[in-house]
């Protein structure tokens, strides 16, 4: 085992990588006018850091959600910052050709289709975000959430307290939710003690 100094640089070495990636995929979209926007970890790191960026969590997950219409010029805009496309497991990605290991990909989400044929609602439309950041397009607050709730594993509870905890979330978001997701929020907002 290295020392501390060491495992320090190589973890901040796999955070820049994460940054890196993110930032290369981001600007080859925009740079080919393909709509899209964050989702999943990266997106709740840029909502929570609007209101206390001490409170956010590392992740190496770079999720983006893209129309299915649009996978040629997306895939396209990959190409020309070396990543290719490959479908694993009926899920999208873009794979570092440099480094092709799925665990360090882009993973893509469909806008309006469901992730899983189980979920109850689809993913949100790619007219459901904002720029929180200039050039930095993320999906809404409460697309994000409705994400999180649906697919509800631990990851997805924990990034949902997250953002509870920095205020992002409160109680006036249950009307807005199916039953079942309203309910799974409740939860998470009792137990929050909010």
């Amino acid at each position: 085992m290295g020392t501390t100094t060491d495992l320090w640089k190589v973890y901040a070495m796999a955070i820049d990588d994460v940054t890196a990636r993110l930032g290369r995929i981001c600007a080859a979209l925009k740079e080919k006018s393909v709509p899209f926007a964050l989702v999943g970890g990266q997106a709740v790191a840029l909502w929570v850091t609007t209101r206390d960026p001490a409170a956010v969590r590392t992740t190496k997950d770079v999720d983006v959600l893209l129309q299915h219409r649009d996978l040629p010029r997306a895939r396209a805009a990959a190409l020309a910052v070396n990543m290719d496309y490959f479908e694993v497991m009926g899920v999208g990605m873009f794979l570092e050709r440099a480094d092709p290991n799925p665990r360090h990909a882009v993973h893509l989400v469909w806008a309006g289709e469901k992730v899983r044929p189980e979920y109850e609602l689809p993913s949100p439309q790619i007219d459901e975000r904002q720029e929180l950041s200039p050039g930095l397009p993320v999906v809404s607050l409460p697309g994000l959430v409705r994400m999180k709730l649906l697919s509800y594993r631990d990851r997805d509870r924990v990034h949902l307290t997250d953002m509870i905890e920095v205020g992002l979330i409160g109680r006036e978001m249950l009307p807005t939710l199916t039953p079942e997701l309203a309910k799974r929020l409740d939860s998470l907002l009792n137990e929050a003690g909010r």
